[in-house]
């Protein structure tokens, strides 16, 4: 009997630390599981802080290459996108660059090629208008797709000729469309004519060199 009893013993003790094992490798497991999103989640902030302090020194850099024209007021600089009114570059209606807006883009030429070399960036080159239709009679364009879309490639050309090389820079038509601000007044219609700069990926914008090409090209054979 005694023999009977210990048998038993040793079987439930042999159960038990059978089911202990298995308890200890499932909670091994688990912890393995937790430390393992831990990680992830911590190299996830990592590399979402190394992308926003990238993207800072980005914009502080853009800043610092075009401190000159900004202090002079001649452009503005507000989420990346470098902002030249229409009025300094061009006449109402018209794609034939001022003197003024010709000396601004001689400026900007040199810093931000700079800037492009130094990111592996291309520039977009952008133009708007206001929501006011083509004047009867301007037999050069016919809507305001083909007036930005003239004004874009004239701004293109000219930062070309100033020494820009042609693969970093494009041409980007969107007419009287995304206004800065309502087009109400006098006023606010002169803010929506301009033209702007944007930095962009060199991966990221093949795609979209081909698309704003085909639609500028489009627009200025509707012109």
């Amino acid at each position: 009997m005694d023999d009977l009893h210990d048998s038993d013993s040793s079987s439930v003790w042999a159960i038990f630390s059978d089911l202990m094992a298995a308890l200890v490798g499932i909670l091994v497991l688990v912890l393995v599981w937790v430390i393992g999103i831990q990680l992830e989640l911590s190299q996830s902030l990592e590399e979402e802080k190394a992308r926003r302090v990238a993207e800072e020194q980005r914009r502080q850099a853009l800043e610092e290459a075009l401190a000159d024209p900004l202090a002079s007021g001649r452009v503005t600089f507000r989420d990346g996108r470098i902002g030249i009114s229409g009025s300094v570059l061009f006449q109402l209606n018209s794609d034939q660059l001022q003197p003024e807006g010709e000396e601004l883009l001689r400026d900007l030429a040199k810093p931000l090629q700079v800037f492009l070399d130094q990111h592996d960036e291309l520039l977009m080159v952008s133009g708007f208008t206001d929501d006011l239709p083509i004047q009867r009679g301007n037999r050069r364009y016919q809507d305001n797709w083909g007036l930005s879309a003239q004004r874009a490639l004239t701004v293109t050309r000219t930062l070309i000729q100033q020494g820009m090389p042609a693969d970093q820079v494009f041409a980007a038509a969107f007419g009287p469309h995304q206004p800065v601000v309502p087009n109400d007044s006098d006023t606010t219609r002169a803010q929506n004519r301009r033209v702007e700069l944007t930095t962009v990926p060199r991966q990221g914008a093949k795609v979209s060199t081909a698309q704003h090409a085909s639609q500028a090209e489009g627009a200025d054979g509707n012109g």
